[in-house]
């Protein structure tokens, strides 16, 4: 199976979990990136089975538009029954590195919101300790050089990335050299302390909880 394959799978097997934990006054938080979309193209076919959906980023909610599929604002919801999202690196722990397509920010407050946390992901991006991609740090603009210096006494290698603007109208610094990051939740909370940080890509302290990884030998589900 090819990567696409892979995400294409685990995907549809996030539907049929899905599927068990809804009903037709729930609520599905929907993530970014190509593992998630695989998911927005296969939970469309099932939109009678639940209330609505929020996304983590314009391009999810358009694409989940374009399937017929409700999509309210955060505001106007008060639970979201279970969230599905991609990441960029998972631990042992569940924790996670996300924030590859820029969307960390609204990702981490649907998160905050859901009861349920379903990570889902292929093989590639299950790793021992995290820190080999970088971590995206979202950056308040006129703050970029300050915070760049202050990432830099943390240990890491600030680069900013350069041409991408999140939805929020911020800014990106992808910090490299950080691995192994400890999972105690520490360079989390420092990094966040940081004046002009809106927020990281860590997601240490609220890991994921559920993980539905992809393998050639089929699908593994892990429970934090």
């Amino acid at each position: 199976m090819d990567k696409d394959q892979l995400k294409r799978a685990v995907a549809n097997a996030a539907v049929e979990y899905s599927l068990t934990r809804i009903d037709n006054d729930s609520v599905v938080g929907i993530g970014t990136g190509s593992t998630a979309n695989f998911f927005i193209d296969a939970i469309a076919a099932h939109r009678h089975k639940f209330s609505g959906t929020v996304a983590s980023s314009s391009a999810s909610e358009q694409r989940l538009k374009g399937l017929g599929v409700p999509v309210f604002e955060l505001n106007s919801v008060a639970e979201i029954t279970l969230y599905v999202d991609g990441a960029d690196e998972i631990n042992p722990q569940l924790q996670l590195i996300k924030g590859g397509g820029a969307a960390l920010t609204r990702e981490k407050i649907v998160a905050a919101v859901a009861r349920e946390f379903v990570c889902i992901a292929d093989q590639s991006k299950w790793v021992e300790h995290l820190g080999k991609f970088p971590l995206p740090v979202e950056v308040i603009p006129m703050a970029r050089s300050y915070v760049a210096r202050e990432l830099f006494k943390l240990g890491g290698d600030p680069v900013w990335r350069h041409g991408v603007v999140t939805d929020n109208g911020n800014v990106i610094i992808d910090v490299h050299d950080l691995c192994p990051i400890a999972a105690d939740g520490s360079l989390e909370r420092a990094v966040n302390q940081i004046t002009g940080v809106v927020t990281n890509g860590l997601f240490a302290i609220k890991p994921a909880t559920t993980v539905l990884l992809s393998t050639r030998s089929g699908i593994q589900t892990y429970i934090s």
